[in-house]
This record gives structure tokens, sequence and C-alpha cells, in this order.
């Protein structure tokens, strides 16, 4: 699904020059689980952040589902990112003007999808997440696991290929954090890729494959 050759990423100013990757290079098959691990500042939330099509690479080549994505324009981005990527985040992003069901029907509003439609999808992955007794709940009502179960039922709305999350337990204690990788492993059990960034060892042992990086190179990759 994934294949990454010789990617860079450099962040320039007018006085200093920042190697955020440096010749990156990896593949993540259909169905793989793969966790992205190393120190902070090494590179593992700019390299997701290029995986999700939210930024562009300086160099290198990034092909999704055999397709080169480095150099899109935004549009383009914007455009593969809809149904394709989904995307689980450590702040769990959710718009607090909104309640529980109008969080995760977003993106199937943005997709143009038939409200009928919407109200069937969403109500099935509200069931998945067990959320459904919160639909009416505004985010700052939810605990943060809740919050976390919304976060994963809007990422996995559109029925994505692929799931992208970045330190997906971070703010979660532990009995709520064991809960999210079990959601995201059952995903994965059901075919969805997923790469997670993450510090933690416990959630990495989720994965399939340990990706490590160090100043924006890669040092290791261990398969579980």
């Amino acid at each position: 699904m994934i294949e990454v050759l010789n990617l860079q990423k450099v962040f320039r100013s007018s006085v200093v020059e920042t190697w955020a990757l440096n010749d990156v290079s990896f593949q993540v098959a259909d169905g793989e689980f793969v966790a992205i691990m190393g120190p902070s500042g090494c590179g593992k939330s700019t390299l997701l952040n290029i995986l999700g099509l939210l930024d562009n690479p300086t160099g290198g080549s990034y092909k999704l589902q055999g397709m080169e994505m480095s150099g899109l324009d935004e549009n383009s981005r914007t455009n593969i990112r809809k149904g394709l990527i989904g995307f689980v985040f450590q702040s769990f992003n959710l718009i607090d003007e909104l309640n529980v069901r109008e969080n995760i029907e977003l993106p199937l509003l943005y997709m143009g999808m038939s409200a009928a439609e919407r109200h069937r999808r969403v109500g099935e992955v509200m069931d998945r997440m067990n959320i459904s007794h919160r639909e009416k709940h505004f985010p700052g009502q939810l605990s943060g696991g809740q919050q976390q179960r919304v976060a994963i039922a809007r990422a996995v709305i559109a029925e994505p290929r692929l799931i992208l999350a970045d330190e997906p337990t971070g703010n979660l204690d532990s009995v709520n954090g064991q809960d999210v990788m079990n959601l995201l492993s059952e995903l994965n059990q059901h075919g969805t890729t997923v790469v997670m960034v993450t510090h933690n060892r416990h959630d990495a042992s989720y994965a399939n494959r340990i990706i490590n990086l160090f100043d924006g190179s890669i040092v290791e990759e261990l398969p579980l």
C-alpha cells in the first residue's frame, strides 16, 4: 500500500536548515499494522504528515496504492485524503460546537453523501464504538476515552483503507488507552492498514512491525 523511497524533508529559514527526514525508505503492505517509534524531534510526526498528505516531502518518492503522491498540490492531496485516509490524533481534534453524531458525520458531509446514508453509517459506527448513548453529548461532556472513541469513529466512518494514528493513547489513562489500542487492532484485523506513531512500547506491541527513527533516519526495523 505504501512505498517510501529516499524521502527527505528539509525546513529552511534565512539562517538555518533543518533536516527532519533524511533518505527514509520503507514499505507498508496492505493490511499491515506498523508502529513508528523514536525520541522526540526524530521526525515521526513529520513523516506521518507526509504519509497523510498533509505536507509534501522536499525530495524522494512517496507512493500510495501505486500512485506517486510527492509534489501534489493541496487540492489533489485533499481529494485523495477524503476517501482513502482516516486520522486519529493525540489531541482528539473534535469540534466543540458539534455533538458526537455531528462530529462523526463530518467526513460524510464533505463527500456529499445523502442524509439517509449518513444516518445509517453513523448509527452503525457509534454502536461499534459503544458510544450510541452519547450521541447528543458535546466533546466537553465526554471523558478522554470517550472523546478518542468519537475520534476513531470519525476516522473510520468513510471506510478508509489506511488509518494514521499519532500518539492515539497519549492523553489517556492506561485503561482507556488499552481500549483504544484494542479498537485499532480490531480495525486492522478486519483489513484496515494502520500506521501509528507512538512512544509507548506496549502500544507498539500491537503492531506487526516497528520502525525506529533517530535524527530523521531509520536506524532499525523490528518484526513482531
